[in-house]
């Protein structure tokens, strides 16, 4: 027979999400990043590929 989860603690709730929005926010601060470098196209560290163009 089933038998209920107990139920999770905000706290424990909060603490999960925050966790996990900062691994998105980090994410997407990385890849705003690239993409002004792609844009600027003035990055030494990336070899941009003759036919690149934006």
């Amino acid at each position: 027979m089933a038998v209920p989860k107990k139920k999770t603690s905000r706290s424990k709730r909060d603490i999960r999400r925050k966790s996990w929005e900062r691994k998105i926010t980090k994410q997407v601060l990385i890849a705003l990043s690239m993409g002004k470098v792609f844009e600027s196209k003035k990055s030494k560290s990336f070899i941009f590929p003759s036919s690149f163009n934006l």
